[in-house]
C-alpha cells in the first residue's frame, strides 16, 4: 500500500506545479498581450467594435453587453478579423 500513497502524493505535486507555472493557452483573459493601455487604442476598438456589430445587425450598447448570445458575440468578433485581414490584404 506505501505505492498507492506516494503516487498520490507525486499526483497532488503534479497537480500544483503544473498551476503553478502561470504559462498554457487560455489562461488568462487579460494577458499583457491583449490588454489596450493606450486610451486612444481602446476608443479606436470600441468604435471598430460597434461598426461590425451594425454591419452584422448586433444591437450593441456602450458598456457591459452580457446579454448577448454567444452566436451573436461570436458573429461580431468575426466581423472584426474578417475586416482586419481584408484591411492588411489591401495593404500587402
Amino acid at each position: 500500500m506505501p505505492d498507492q500513497n506516494n503516487n498520490q502524493n507525486n499526483s497532488q505535486n503534479n497537480n500544483q506545479s503544473g498551476t503553478q507555472s502561470g504559462g498554457g493557452s487560455g489562461s488568462s483573459t487579460t494577458s499583457s498581450s491583449s490588454r489596450i493601455n493606450i486610451p486612444e487604442a481602446r476608443a479606436a476598438m470600441d468604435k471598430f467594435k460597434m461598426e461590425a456589430a451594425a454591419e452584422v445587425g448586433v444591437n450593441l450598447k456602450e458598456g457591459y453587453n452580457g446579454d448577448l448570445t454567444s452566436r451573436e458575440a461570436g458573429s461580431v468578433g468575426g466581423q472584426m478579423v474578417k475586416r482586419m485581414v481584408e484591411s492588411y490584404e489591401k495593404n500587402l
